[in-house]
């Protein structure tokens, strides 16, 4: 760092490190930009020594390749000299005035021209020298520009590092080195006859090769399969080998034979065994060759098999080899022996294949020592729950097979709490078990749905379990398909599902029905991880319901804006937190093994919950949009409701037409004469009256119901939510009740009452679903911003009624056992049609026209 002459000196101490570090910074570019070809084909060299392809090439190749890099190389060391000239200190110095704002060091270096003996002049003169020198004192180093895009338009040199990095995470450093074992050194081919020699272990141990030359006389470990590759170089029949690794020499071979083998110029055997190899000749050299076996991999299963609500198993295993495992696949069959052949196991099951699954293996890392986890769901396999056979197996790179010893285990499946999907379940397995227990699942499905009302709370979830009994039923008499027998199946499975997870009408039943449910599974020691999914599903049931209460609340409010809410003065406020802090211990209860106590809580939270009501923020005037989309649906749910009344009311009368002129029949009359206008009014087409009053009747109900269906399309346009998946799932259920509608008027026009009232039922549910989508919407959108507090009361309820008809509390409780139809239980008036019936079809002195009529209803109904 000189000073400038040119320059004040003051200015030379601001600019003496500025200007240093700019024209050392010049100088860097002008470097880069002059050998940026040599790093590049150094880099390119490089990644393809340590990927290893000199491995994969000719000899030939390889050093054509390495000849050309090094030309390359010589070229680009060249051409660097040629194009470096040091950067100049003036070069340096104007390029630090450019970055600065006036130039000030080009002006600090100008004299006056003109005006230097003038006061004024000289006076703005010294003012701009002054404020260029205050400019200085902010200089700094200019900036590096390493750029040569100009230079390099293809950008070859990112290519280069490209496969640099490439080769320094998936190569190695150390294959470079085997470069020098791909030919023979100068000193020994100029003095006559030499050998070059390769100890090659297997590729997939990863380990190195070996250059024989390079070692002496010393005892080698390999693994078994390593190969060995010899050049003999120079006159034939100097050199020879002799070995005892390889078994290569067949025992009929001649002496002859033998030797030509042993001096052939290019050998290549494998290692079978430990021996001794020796090369014998000039410059001869021998090896104790000591094989290492390779052992096969083992496997065993790790722990305990974990199994989720849902039936997801967990079956964790650990997995070694001396290398690396390859592959590994699990094995599961029936145990037979160990399955308790008792009702429908009782008969031979039907042949299966056996259960096979691949082992999950590590993706990335060491496969020598591992433990993985098979993560599958068996529930609706035939052997869910049954004995099964337990049998790993895994294979190495060298085709060797390791397996665990088998084991019998229950096949992990889903347990079902609900009886009646727990029923359907078992049926099921009797069915997949063997097709032959058709029959007697037909006969159990009718037992166990005797008495619907008992256990079916929706007539969609009985009619469903009917139509499942009629079709085995009906397959019961010929030779079941596997299609028929797997489309049976899976509707079983569908129907315990929603038994199981439920349909529930309102969000008080669902919270009910987890209760129960955990309850259940308290009593029958379920797993952990089971009770906490089971305490999961409460919290969620526990959230729903009080957004419920939320809504409610706010829409009695709105129902009685004269009327205050008048609360208890003996009320305990309790908030969200509170109740998750109450199902928080009755979780830890059930960790500690203390069942009795976390019964008690969770009977107390049951108590509270069915008492409950919700408080929210005064000030809330109208009605928005959502409330009154829920009315306007509540509606055409009652109106939909009536509809289906009307239709099993006109199903009833073709059951027992006449019913009322039966009970005023005259002594004389013959009961045959009423089984002819029975037999008469069926042959004039099902559910149409004597009088022709029935078909108008239809009519007028499909009318209505098309009526209905229109206006649900109009309410459905202006739904609030959109965009939101409550929202959007609100929209999806009310088309499907839409379809569902659409098909009830086309089979009331068809005169197929038994059709429409299916229809009927599934569009109601569809609406009840779409109901509760939107509640959820609307309650999302008031959470943001508004507070929710519970508080357990002990009022009883008042007269008002919620949108699905029940009785409704005016402190908002939630909850009635009344049903939503008006009137007589419909399950129950259809159980006793039934079975009047079957009585009538018992009765032999009925008339044959009456009797075949009989037995059609029962085969229809």
């Amino acid at each position: 760092m000189t000073a400038r002459d040119d320059l004040p000196s003051e200015i030379n101490a601001v600019l003496r490190w500025p200007l240093f570090l700019t024209r050392l910074g010049m100088g860097a570019e002008v470097i880069v930009r002059a050998f940026w070809p040599l790093w590049s084909v150094i880099f390119a060299l490089l990644a393809f020594l340590m990927l290893g392809l000199q491995d994969y090439l000719p000899v030939e190749a390889v050093w054509s390749v390495l000849a050309a890099s090094g030309l390359a190389c010589v070229w680009a060391l060249v051409r660097g000299f040629r194009k470096i000239a040091w950067p100049s200190e003036a070069a340096a110095l104007a390029r630090l005035d450019s970055t600065l704002p006036g130039n000030p060091i080009l002006a600090a270096m100008d004299s006056q021209a003109i005006g230097a003996n003038d006061p004024a002049s000289l006076a703005v003169w010294n003012a701009h020298q002054a404020r260029m020198a205050a400019r200085l004192k902010d200089a700094k180093a200019a900036e590096l520009d390493l750029r040569v895009s100009k230079a390099d338009p293809f950008a070859l040199r990112y290519v280069a590092v490209l496969a640099f990095l490439v080769a320094a995470v998936f190569g190695s450093v150390l294959k470079v080195q085997t470069v020098s074992a791909m030919g023979p050194s100068g000193s020994d081919l100029a003095s006559g006859p030499t050998w070059e020699g390769w100890l090659e272990p297997p590729r997939y141990t990863g380990l190195p090769s070996i250059y024989l030359n390079d070692i002496r006389d010393a005892r080698l470990e390999t693994p078994e399969g390593s190969r060995v590759t010899l050049r003999f170089y120079g006159e034939v029949g100097v050199l020879s080998v002799s070995e005892t690794v390889s078994n290569r020499t067949a025992p009929t071979a001649t002496p002859e034979q033998i030797v030509e083998a042993s001096t052939s110029t290019a050998q290549e055997f494998t290692v079978t065994q430990s021996g001794r190899l020796e090369i014998e000749g000039p410059g001869g050299r021998f090896w104790e060759i000591v094989a290492t076996p390779d052992r096969a991999p083992e496997v065993m299963r790790d722990g305990e098999i974990d199994v989720s609500y849902d039936g997801e198993a967990q079956i964790p295993f650990t997995a070694k080899d001396d290398y690396a495992v390859a592959t590994g696949v699990v094995r599961i069959e029936l145990a037979l022996n160990d399955v308790d052949r008792r009702y429908g196991l009782r008969i031979d099951p039907e042949p299966r294949a056996v259960i096979e699954l691949p082992l999950p293996m590590p993706i990335a890392g060491d496969r020598s020592d591992f433990t993985e986890t098979l993560v599958d769901n068996f529930s609706q396999h035939p052997w869910a729950n049954l004995p099964v056979t337990l049998s790993m197996t895994v294979t190495d790179e060298a085709d060797q097979i390791g397996e665990a010893a088998p084991e019998v285990i229950t096949l992990p499946g889903r347990r079902f709490f609900d009886p009646m999907a727990a029923a359907i379940i078992d049926l099921r397995r009797s069915l997949l078990w063997n097709r032959d227990n058709a029959g007697d699942v037909a006969m159990l499905m009718r037992a166990v749905s005797h008495r619907p009302d008992d256990v079916f709370r929706s007539s969609t979830d009985f009619l469903r379990l009917r139509t499942i009994m009629r079709r085995v039923e009906a397959l019961s008499q010929v030779t079941m398909t596997d299609d028929q027998q797997a489309e049976i199946t899976q509707a079983m499975w569908d129907l315990a599902i929603r038994l199981e997870e439920g349909d529930l009408e309102d969000a008080l039943e669902r919270l009910q029905r987890a209760q129960d449910r955990l309850s259940e599974a308290m009593r029958n020691g379920a797993s952990d991880q089971e009770i906490a999914e089971l305490m999961q599903e409460l919290r969620e049931a526990t959230d729903d319901y009080l957004r419920q209460l939320s809504r409610q609340a706010q829409q009695d409010r709105e129902n009685n804006p004269d009327q205050e809410m008048t609360q208890n003065q003996n009320m305990m406020e309790m908030s969200q937190n509170d109740l998750q802090a109450m199902m928080d211990r009755i979780q830890e209860l059930m960790e500690q093994g203390r069942m009795a106590e976390a019964q008690e809580a969770l009977e107390q939270l049951r108590q509270m919950m069915e008492n409950m009501q919700v408080t929210q923020g005064q000030g809330q005037q109208g009605q928005s949009p959502g409330e009154q989309a829920m009315e306007g649906l509540a509606e055409t749910l009652r109106e939909q409701q009536g509809l289906s009344d009307q239709a099993f009311r006109d199903l009833q009368e073709q059951f027992n037409p006449g019913q009322q002129g039966q009970q005023g029949q005259q002594p004389g009359q013959q009961p045959g004469q009423q089984g002819q206008g029975q037999q008469q009014g069926q042959g004039q087409g099902q559910g149409q009256g004597q009088n022709g009053e029935g078909q108008s009747l239809q009519e007028s109900l499909a009318d209505r119901q098309r009526a209905l269906r229109q206006e649900l399309n109009r309410q459905s346009q202006n739904l609030p939510g959109a965009g939101t998946e409550a929202g959007d799932a609100a929209r999806e259920a009310l088309g499907r009740a839409e379809g569902a509608m659409e098909g009830a008027e086309e089979a009331l026009r068809e005169n197929d009452l038994a059709g429409a009232i299916d229809n009927q039922s599934e569009a109601m549910e569809a609406l009840r679903e779409g109901m509760r989508n939107l509640g959820e919407a609307m309650a999302q959108q008031q959470q943001q911003g508004q507070g929710q507090q519970g508080m357990a009361d002990g009022t009883d309820p008042g007269q008002q009624r919620d949108p699905l008809g029940r009785n409704v509390g005016s402190n908002g409780q939630i909850g009635s056992n009344e049903n939503l139809l008006q009137g007589e239980d419909v399950y129950r008036r259809a159980r006793e049609l039934l079975d009047e019936i079957r009585r009538r079809s018992g009765e032999g002195e009925r008339p044959e026209e009456e009797l075949e009529y009989l037995e059609r209803l029962l085969d229809r109904f």
